[in-house]
């Protein structure tokens, strides 16, 4: 109960301060009902988006490949990949919340230039495959009612880069979470594809092993576009983008837990979807719209307008954001201003970097001819590859007392992620001996 004190008529400045305080003590009451919300949809965006950006039209394609041709039997590394995403993506928020800087930012501060410029280069050998992907999943989605690759990039690329360029970094964000809501589509779609959900639960639990060297190349592939180190090093330069404090990792955690598990089962819709109909028909796939095409006969026409409509939105979705994850690296990489909230009236390399990179992208796609599937899932691979340095500087970086401070983690996250590495390392290795 709100106890209101007497006071004595005479008394201005008394009353102003009651008055004033009945304020406080009303807002009080306020917050604590609303406060979680609050706090929740202040920090909403990092871990939704650079979840959901990693089921983009390479991971689509890979996923599809994994279910049309190894059927139920491979789909526990999509969980597995999950678990992974939540671990490092957490990670990565941390250190961008502690320092105030981006992947690459805090590679150039702590380790030097040299190292900061190796990192970027890295990231950009293996995100442009990414990025033409994205390209490729829009003018596979505009293919299918008849709109031709080359209108079809262009106008996407000169439209995203309007917003990017154009819009704050406020009004970007929603657009994006909008943008993400498409890809709900895909679990409609594992659900009309009717799997064996028996089939499902037990392969997505109990590790099944590949026999051959192109199930290891499935197994990495998969691996490397659920946990892309485009990903980790959006969320972390993205993070800093939205100003996550250390005081606001609480919520944070519940943003990246979300936007992680949503991803994991989109993956597995996917995969289930394809499981159930091309695997077992004997059909192959060579990338995200075929399966949309080769849905139609054994799923129906709702089943295809569902996949093509999700392999759109997804491909907007990552359109944006792999060319935003480059930038930002490219950006921290040089010491330069690397922001959505950046004047866009005077020249800034942030965004000259993001619409080279569209632009550029847009541009192959277009191309009449160009092998584009072994661009794309090459590029998955490519970035199982690259992933295990990611992380490992991740983790370097996290468990620096110098460089964290009170934020470093503890010695069971250390444990846990070494043991992570370990279990990365060995999926990518084993195509090596495969």
């Amino acid at each position: 109960m709100l106890k209101i004190p007497r006071i004595h008529p005479h008394a201005p400045h008394a009353v102003a301060h009651h008055k004033r305080g009945i304020a406080a003590r009303f807002a009080q009451i306020r917050t604590k009902g609303m406060g979680g919300i609050a706090a929740f949809m202040a920090v909403l965006g990092p871990g939704l988006l650079a979840g959901l950006s990693d089921d983009d039209p390479a991971g689509i394609t890979t996923y599809s490949i994994l279910g049309a041709d190894y059927g139920y039997r491979l789909l526990w590394i999509i969980p597995f990949s999950t678990i992974l995403l939540v671990q490092f993506h957490l990670l990565a928020v941390r250190i961008g919340a502690a320092t105030g800087k981006g992947f690459v930012g805090v590679i150039r501060s702590h380790w030097g230039r040299s190292w900061a410029y190796a990192a970027v280069v890295g990231l950009l050998f293996a995100n442009f495959g990414t990025i033409c992907a994205e390209y490729a999943g829009i003018s596979a989605a505009a293919g299918l009612i008849g709109i031709p690759t080359w209108l079809s990039s262009p106008i996407a690329a000169v439209l995203i880069s309007l917003v990017v360029v154009l819009g704050s970094f406020h009004r970007i964000e929603r657009v994006l979470l909008v943008i993400s809501s498409t890809l709900a589509l895909y679990i409609i779609d594992g659900i009309v594809a009717k799997p064996d959900w028996s089939a499902v639960l037990h392969n997505s639990v109990i590790p099944h092993f590949p026999t051959d060297h192109l199930g290891w190349v499935a197994i990495a592939a998969t691996l490397g576009t659920t946990l892309a180190p485009w990903g980790l090093a959006f969320i972390q330069s993205y993070a800093v983008d939205k100003k996550i404090t250390v005081a606001q990792l609480r919520w944070e955690r519940v943003d990246v837990l979300i936007g992680s598990v949503l991803t994991g089962v989109i993956g597995i819709a996917i995969a289930v979807a394809c499981a159930a109909t091309l695997n077992r028909s004997g059909i192959h796939i060579t990338d995200a719209g075929d399966a949309a095409i080769a849905l139609r006969p054994l799923a129906g026409s709702f089943a295809t307008v569902l996949f093509g409509a999700g392999l759109l939105g997804a491909s907007l979705l990552a359109a944006a954001i792999v060319p935003l994850a480059t930038a930002y690296s490219m950006a921290e990489g040089i010491d330069a201003p690397a922001s959505l909230d950046l004047d866009s009236k005077h020249f800034q390399f942030f965004y000259a970097a993001f619409v080279v990179l569209t632009v550029a992208a847009a541009s192959v796609v277009s191309i009449p001819g160009l092998p584009l599937i072994p661009l794309i899932y090459s590029s998955q691979v490519v970035n199982a590859v690259l992933l295990p340095f990611h992380v490992v500087a991740l983790l370097l970086l996290a468990q620096n007392e110098t460089l964290m401070g009170a934020s470093r983690i503890g010695p069971k996250t250390r444990v846990a992620a070494w043991v992570s590495i370990a279990l990365i390392v060995s999926c990518v290795g084993a195509l090596a001996f495969a």
